[in-house]
């Protein structure tokens, strides 16, 4: 076979079912190859970023690997901000991007970059194939190393005289890296000490990220929980690993968290760290915490423990095995006059907008599209205000239910993101929730979704402003908005006609629900909703950065 021929036997061996990308003349060779056989399709995206969202998106959905394919130079490069995306939220990709031919690397060839340099600090591991020979074996490796220990993107920079050199084709069955062995199980001596940590705490949390969802963990989770008694916080990229409405469930901390989910966190005198790094939107000022505050902390990362706060029980493990080794060592333990006091606040300082007054409010629209899909849909969000209100106002009550880009805070991922996560879970609900700006950054991609009849839902919340900077702006800038008015908005709703989709324009509460069940109609084409909020609508609470958690401006709420 040559080379062209063995990638594309070897995706189907590891199980690929679509592939995400645009063609150019250093990738030409493989989508001929790709263009005689039946098995895997390819989803001829409109940009290469997009093409890396949708693979993202597809990922977090299925957490299958997601595999996108871009030519040389430029198509190679549009591909970074999906990969850094889904590096920096651990999303198990595989890249493949055409090369110039190899006697001509380094000689500024035309459309050449020098891909595996760029995408060095954005991959977890790539690739220069050299050798048609070795490719079997670096396909094999890529997959491997995307999905174990810590999953993240891995690229292969393909040069087109690979493509077309031919040698005997023999996939392995397995991987030996001498260097990259990933640990798993966490130490029992670890496990034992957090136990007994455990039940001798007053005051405990459990801080649970996308870690969970990564190891698939979320049932282990839930029964830590309720064994222990212990409530439970998660961050944005661990919503839905456990029940929102759950009586032990306690919010999602930080910047933009609800007071008794901060409170939770700052008072607690233990806190379980499962599968989270401590990220500064969250942790806010570190010197908040209580000095007596101990930290568990378990990561098969064994670089991310201790980075940020140093744990007092380290534990370097799958966060599923270690759950399961723990389970059993726990019973429950004594705090009920803590939940309590967490049961208080969340009676306190509940989430609230100002309602009843005839504008229409994104909180509203939120709540609206959880009451009529009763909270079973799969959400994708952009970046930006709109994101805060639904990990604020939407309850995720099931594993994998949200795909939102964390990390790296990528504007234009929710909606390609979205479409990739449909051709993963094509029976389910899939809305993307967007704003005017983060949308317009992705919009050619209407075009992939109507040609592939991929009937997801937008619905956008259209303020006219780049709303979390401007929010910004007008509290700390005094009203100053540079650059952030984005002017005469355009009518998303015939935008989405001119691309053959369905569009509804909606300006007054009482046109919401009935435009959210005519797009649950639609089984064909996206439906796209241009929701016109209140511009200056702001997400509260909100801890001003370098600010703990206890020093939130609050708004109503």
């Amino acid at each position: 076979m040559n080379g062209s021929q063995i990638l594309v036997e070897a995706l189907k061996k590891e199980g690929v079912k679509y592939l995400f990308g645009i063609p150019g003349g250093q990738i030409m060779h493989f989508f001929d190859a790709l263009y005689q056989q039946k098995e895997i399709e390819l989803i001829l995206t409109r940009h290469e970023q997009a093409a890396a969202h949708m693979a993202d998106g597809y990922a977090r959905a299925t957490g299958k690997v997601g595999v996108c394919v871009a030519t040389s130079g430029p198509g190679a490069t549009n591909l970074v901000t999906g990969l850094a995306t889904a590096y920096m939220d651990s999303i198990p990709m595989v890249a493949i991007t055409g090369q110039v031919p190899t006697h001509l690397i380094g000689n500024d060839a035309f459309q050449e970059a020098d891909t595996t340099g760029i995408t060095r600090p954005v991959t977890k591991n790539n690739y220069l194939v050299k050798d048609v020979r070795e490719l079997s074996k670096i396909i094999k490796e890529a997959f491997y190393v995307a999905t174990s220990g810590r999953p993240g993107p891995v690229l292969i920079d393909f040069p087109s005289d690979i493509q077309r050199a031919e040698t005997e084709f023999f996939y392995p069955h397995k991987v030996e890296l001498k260097t990259y062995r990933p640990r798993t199980e966490g130490h029992a001596r670890q496990i034992k000490k957090a136990a007994e940590l455990i039940l001798s705490a007053k005051r405990p949390i459990i801080y649970a990220g996308g870690g969970v969802l990564l190891s698939k963990a979320s049932q282990e989770l839930t029964e830590f929980a309720h064994k222990t008694g212990i409530p439970v916080i998660l961050t944005l990229m661990g919503l839905g690993s456990f029940p929102a409405d759950d009586p032990l469930f306690s919010g999602m901390p930080g910047m933009h968290g609800p007071k008794y989910a901060n409170y939770s966190f700052l008072e607690s005198d233990l806190v379980i760290a499962i599968g989270a790094r401590f990220d500064d939107r969250v942790t806010g000022k570190l010197e908040a915490f209580k000095a007596n505050t101990k930290f568990i902390h378990i990561d098969i990362d064994p670089s991310s423990i201790g980075k940020i706060v140093p744990a007092d029980v380290p534990i370097v493990g799958d966060v599923k095995k270690v759950l399961n080794e723990l389970i059993p060592l726990v019973s429950p333990v004594n705090c009920r006059e803590w939940r309590e006091k967490i049961a208080s606040w969340k009676t306190e300082y509940p989430l609230t907008y100002q309602k009843d007054d005839g504008k229409l409010r994104p909180q509203f629209i939120i709540e609206e599209i959880n009451r009529i899909t009763e909270g079973k849909a799969l959400i994708a969000t952009d970046v930006g205000q709109h994101q805060m209100w639904v990990a604020q106002f939407y309850r995720f009550n099931h594993p994998n239910s949200l795909i939102s880009s964390g990390g790296l805070g990528t504007m234009g991922f929710g909606f390609p993101a979205a479409i990739g996560a449909k051709f993963g879970c094509p029976d389910r609900i899939v809305f993307d929730i967007s704003g005017d700006g983060s949308f317009q950054m992705n919009i050619q991609e209407l075009t992939t979704a109507v040609i592939n009849r991929i009937p997801i839902k937008v619905a956008i919340l259209n303020n006219c402003y780049l709303g979390m900077v401007r929010q910004w702006q007008e509290l700390f800038y005094g009203k100053r908005y540079s650059g952030t008015h984005l002017g005469s908005c355009p009518d998303f709703a015939r935008i989405a006609e001119a691309f053959g989709a369905k569009g509804r324009r909606v300006t007054r509460p009482e046109e919401v629900e009935p435009a959210l069940k005519e797009s649950l109609k639609e089984t064909e084409v996206p439906f796209v909703m241009d929701f016109r909020i209140e511009q200056e609508e702001n997400v509260f609470p909100m801890v001003p950065a370098g600010a703990s958690l206890d020093e939130m401006i609050s708004g109503l709420a």
